[in-house]
């Protein structure tokens, strides 16, 4: 299955970044409900430092529906930087395209995805509970693979 084209973007740092802009390398897909509940900077937390060991082809991106400014202190507050953090909270289009989209609660629902450099899914987890994080190392897995 190809993934879907709708990119979530964030002003972050005063660039920027979309999913789109990085067509031809691996990519991990990080979804987040919201950065400022305790899993999911947990979840955010752990892919920033898994991202620091990872080859340099590989592209990691977290995706919420928090605003960019929160997105922002989140960043600068939290040290993370080895990951594109990206906000889909202006039409909820990226959690719509992957199946993600909590709509009563505007949030995205937490869940891993994994793409080659061609944008093929080649892994995914939907997590059942919001309160339980993802399995990293299935995740961090399957994006070794694909080097």
């Amino acid at each position: 299955m190809t993934a879907p084209t709708k990119a979530p973007s964030a002003q972050v740092s005063s660039t920027t970044t979309q999913t789109d802009g990085y067509s031809t390398e691996p990519k991990i897909l990080s979804v987040t409900p919201s950065l400022d509940t305790p899993v999911c900077d947990l979840q955010a937390h752990r892919f920033n430092d898994e991202a620091a060991q990872l080859p340099g082809d590989v592209v990691v991106m977290n995706v919420s529906m928090d605003l960019p400014f929160a997105i922002n202190r989140f960043c600068l507050t939290g040290n993370v930087d080895h990951i594109k953090v990206l906000s889909d909270h202006r039409d909820g289009a990226f959690g719509l395209a992957y199946g993600v989209l909590i709509k009563e609660l505007r949030l995205l629902a937490r869940a891993i995805f994994v793409l080659d450099k061609n944008d093929v899914v080649r892994y995914v987890e939907l997590v059942p509970e919001a309160t339980t994080p993802p399995d990293y190392d299935a995740a961090l897995g399957a994006a070794r693979k694909l080097l």
